[in-house]
């Protein structure tokens, strides 16, 4: 049911708006709405906190919702402290009548959003979502990459292996070890994301298989760490 309220600028008219508004933050609802803004309109001015403290803290509300979307002050009009009835009462009326048109219609403060405010709120989004998926873990691997004989050509086989490119996939330093015989092998450091790489897989189905295997024989791990 649709509330009337009258003669807002009489103390009157502030003492009724102040009984409706006990308990209540909004004059319709839980949110700001049109009836807020037509009702703020037609009040003089903010209540007296002493004589109408749920007016005038749901004025102070209302105008600071307002206020971001008309910044600056109010340099291109003047009010008149006492304006004459007959040009009081078609200003009011046109308040009215602007209001009730819209009666229907979502108040949207931000209809006039810009690109750039549009796409810092995306941004504020995405990094919302981004904080609250969880990290994927890393892990620091040292592996043992052993050649066939002591022909093998260990540079070769170190560029077989650092050719192995993958997603979550960085090799790191690396070095010849002797193992006897007069055959060296290869212990290689790599960083792995935890969800994107399977060191067994990578092993597997990558460092010993064609053309790779040609030059490696196996590989070890030889420690695993998570970062």
């Amino acid at each position: 049911m649709a509330v009337t309220f009258t003669d807002l600028h009489t103390e009157a008219g502030l003492k009724a708006l102040e009984a409706f508004l006990s308990g209540k933050t909004y004059i319709s609802g839980n949110q700001i709405t049109k009836d807020d803004v037509k009702v703020y309109a037609a009040v003089s001015g903010k209540p007296s906190a002493d004589l109408y403290p749920n007016a005038s803290k749901w004025y102070d509300c209302i105008a600071s919702k307002l206020s971001p979307s008309f910044p600056g002050k109010a340099t291109g009009v003047g009010i008149s402290a006492q304006a004459p009835a007959a040009e009081v009462a078609p200003a009011k009326e046109a308040v009215r009548e602007a209001a009730a048109d819209e009666d229907d219609d979502d108040l949207d403060l931000f209809g006039d959003e810009t690109e750039e405010e549009k796409k810092a709120a995306e941004e504020r989004e995405q990094a919302k979502a981004s904080a609250k998926k969880k990290e994927s873990g890393k892990s620091s691997v040292l592996m043992d990459v052993k050649p066939w004989d002591d022909e093998t050509d260990m540079k070769k086989l170190e560029e077989a292996v650092r050719s192995v490119e993958l997603p979550g996939l960085l090799w790191g330093a690396s070095k010849l070890v002797p193992v006897g015989y007069g055959i060296k092998k290869l212990t290689i450091m790599l960083t792995i994301v935890d969800d994107l790489v399977s060191v067994d897989s990578l092993i597997e189905e990558r460092l010993t298989v064609e053309p790779i295997n040609e030059y490696v024989q196996s590989c070890d791990i030889v420690a695993f760490n998570k970062i």
